[in-house]
């Protein structure tokens, strides 16, 4: 067993760019994903991966884990501790990460299936509000979701950690325009998230068995063309002075409406 001790090594190189870089992870169609428990839920997932690193000390406390995966014939990298710590996007590396190739999903939307519920993120930059997104749809039952191609990188480190997992088993597709998106599927009826006193209020719309609902930026909500593309608007009501919510905590409460019998 070899162990990489130096920064200038290629592997080493590689993989701090593509945890801190978008671009990289585009040009090289990989991501990582850190800790034991989400690297295990891509293995489960029959996610492909590339390789997996490992720390010394992570390589004797998950030496089982670490024994499969070197059985598989996967690619296996041990970096020294040190060198480790220097890569981790973790604040309490687990000393484990995988590079895995990009996850070809938007097949799966080439024909929405009659009768499923989606949600769509318009331009939601917050790594953390999209991470929650997607843990609470799969939690929940949602058949899929359609992010605008502004949105926050869905392969970044902290998206990845934020869905446990999620990522890997939820169906997503980006879409260039959502506008467009939904304009092109009729057979949805759409749901525009706003704030504003005219809309109808979520606890009181019966959701069709089609349907998808819409959730916008954290501090500009919708914009008007995906908003006149919808078929309906409908917002959460709110006491007290509080001015809008958290979109993640939104969309929860939008998804929870949308699946309640």
């Amino acid at each position: 067993m070899t162990i990489i001790s130096s920064k200038d090594n290629p592997v080493f190189k590689e993989t701090e760019k593509l945890i801190k870089s978008s671009k990289m992870r585009k040009k090289t169609g990989l991501f990582t994903a850190e800790g034991f428990r989400i690297v295990n839920d891509a293995v489960l997932s029959g996610c492909k991966i590339k390789n997996f690193i490992f720390s010394e000390s992570a390589c004797d406390k998950y030496n089982e884990f670490f024994s499969q995966c070197r059985n598989k014939g996967e690619k296996m990298y041990v970096f020294s501790d040190s060198l480790y710590s220097k890569i981790s996007d973790t604040f309490t590396p687990q000393g484990m990460l995988a590079c895995i190739s990009r996850l070809d999903k938007n097949c799966l939307f080439d024909k929405i299936k009659l009768g499923g519920k989606y949600i769509a993120l318009e331009n939601i930059q917050d790594p953390g509000n999209m991470g929650t997104v997607f843990r609470t749809a799969e939690a929940l039952g949602i058949d899929g979701i359609v992010l605008s191609k502004d949105c926050c990188d869905v392969y970044s480190p902290k998206v990845v950690r934020g869905t446990m997992g999620a990522v890997f088993r939820m169906p997503f597709s980006v879409v260039d325009d959502l506008g467009d998106f939904i304009s092109g599927n009729r057979q949805l009826d759409s749901y525009a998230a706003v704030v504003t006193p005219d809309c109808e209020k979520a606890g009181s719309v019966k959701f069709s068995p089609n349907c998808i609902t819409v959730i916008g930026n954290e501090g500009n909500g919708l914009t008007e063309s995906t908003i006149s593309a919808c078929g309906r608007k409908i917002t959460i009501p709110m006491g007290g002075r509080a001015e809008s919510l958290n979109a993640s905590v939104a969309a929860g409460i939008l998804i929870w409406e949308m699946m309640r019998e």
